[in-house]
Formats: structure tokens, C-alpha cells, sequence
């Protein structure tokens, strides 16, 4: 009876290429613990997906309930992303309630100080301090159901009641609408009118923009979803690269 046994392939050396259930298990505890895939491979896209979901977190770990988006875990990607040939653009999706104003100024600014283009998409919302994340990319897209809240800058926990308090309160704010101001159209005076809005928030200052509204008022590029955010990134490298 012939040996069925020299039939079968080779065992692979050690040391070799990871076998499609590695693979599998990589790229899900990437997902689990950072919310997105591993940077592209051979093979692979050459865009990388950024997630900016839930809350931002800032200095103090949330709550385990809260959905959040940790800045240590977003800056090294970045950086990643800057570093690695492989990744021609950034794809940053939004769907954020805001959380931490320093946090989210640094990935903002990461975005915007990339080597690569970047495009982002505002699916659910990008509301409070992901309104700089959203205008940082090169090119910013909002869904037609999606929100945007602009609002004044709030703090939480013990507040002392002096003039050195509201001062360093208008110096972040300065800091906030500086920055949205540079990467949208919005003027600086219409953004201080949205921001201190009364009226249409029940139990707090500021405007809610929908779709369309914040492409009127200069604050996002285009409606549109993901396939016309590829499309745009796709264009944005094509340029780079002098194609």
C-alpha cells in the first residue's frame, strides 16, 4: 500500500511566514485593544484606518463602561503611519461625544502635521474637541444623518471661583477655535456665535449641526460616506506621488 504520508506538503521551517490563524488572531487583538487593524503589510491596503470613538480620554482612565479613545494608544499609530513606506494616506473615521480637550488637540495635531494625506469621515458625530480631529485631515467628509455640537469649553470636578480659572477657561477655548479656524472656513466670529448659542440646547449653550449644515457653515468639505472618502484619499496620494 503506497505512503499517503509523502503527499502531503511540507511542513513550513521555523521561523517562516505566520499561518492564516496567527494572522487572524494578530490583526483581532489589534482590534481589541486598539480599536483598528495593524498597519498594512504587503498585500495589504495602503490606507490605514484611524477610529476615533466613544470619548476621548484624557489623563484619568475612564470609567471600564465608557466607550473611549486613548491617546496613548493613537499617537504611536500616527507615528507608525509617518514612518511606514507601506501606508500611502490616513482614513480617519469619527464618531465621537468629544471628552478631553488636551488629548484631543494632540491627535488633531498629529493629523494635521502627517507627511501623507489624510481624510476624514464624521459618521454618528464628531461633536465638542472631535471637531478639531475632524477638520485636521486634508480633506473632511460628513454623513447626512451625522451631528456636529459646538460648544463652549467645560470643566469637571473642583472648580475654584476666581479670575485666574476663567482666564486659563478662554485661554484653551483661544486655543481650540485658533486651530478649527486654520483647517475649515469657518471665521473666528461665527464660531464664537455658534458656540455660545442659547435657545437650542435644553440645558446648555451652543448650536447642533446636522449634515449638510456644518458643510454651510464651513466647518466640514463635503457630505459623503466612506466610498467618497477613499475616492478623495485616492486622489490626495495620486497628487503626492505626482501621478
Amino acid at each position: 500500500m503506497a505512503d499517503i504520508r509523502s503527499a502531503a506538503a511540507p511542513r513550513p521551517a521555523a521561523g517562516t511566514q505566520k499561518t492564516a490563524t496567527e494572522e487572524e488572531t494578530s490583526t483581532a487583538e489589534a482590534v481589541r485593544e486598539l480599536g483598528t487593524s495593524k498597519p498594512a503589510e504587503p498585500g495589504e491596503s495602503d490606507i490605514h484606518v484611524l477610529t476615533v470613538i466613544g470619548q476621548i480620554e484624557g489623563h484619568i482612565v475612564l470609567p471600564s463602561q465608557n466607550k473611549t479613545t486613548k491617546y496613548e494608544h493613537v499617537l504611536p499609530q500616527l507615528i507608525a503611519v509617518e514612518q511606514n513606506e507601506k501606508i500611502k494616506g490616513l482614513l480617519v473615521l469619527l464618531n465621537t461625544v468629544g471628552g478631553d480637550v488636551e488629548a484631543g488637540l494632540a491627535i488633531a495635531e498629529m493629523v494635521r502635521s502627517l507627511g501623507k494625506p489624510s481624510v476624514s469621515v464624521v459618521l454618528g458625530g464628531g461633536h465638542s474637541i472631535g471637531i478639531p480631529v475632524a477638520v485636521a485631515a486634508n480633506r473632511s467628509f460628513i454623513v447626512p444623518t451625522a451631528t456636529m455640537t459646538v460648544h463652549p469649553v467645560r470643566l469637571s470636578g473642583l472648580v475654584i471661583g476666581v479670575p485666574q480659572t476663567y482666564e486659563y477657561l478662554e485661554k484653551m477655548q483661544e486655543r481650540i477655535i485658533k486651530f478649527v479656524v486654520e483647517n475649515s472656513r469657518i471665521s473666528a466670529e461665527r464660531l464664537r456665535e455658534l458656540m455660545f448659542r442659547t435657545g437650542e440646547l435644553a440645558r446648555d449653550v451652543g448650536t447642533i449641526l446636522v449634515g449638510a449644515e456644518a458643510v454651510r457653515e464651513g466647518l466640514i468639505d463635503e457630505v459623503g460616506g466612506v466610498a467618497d472618502a477613499i475616492r478623495a484619499l485616492r486622489e490626495l496620494i495620486r497628487q503626492r506621488e505626482g501621478g
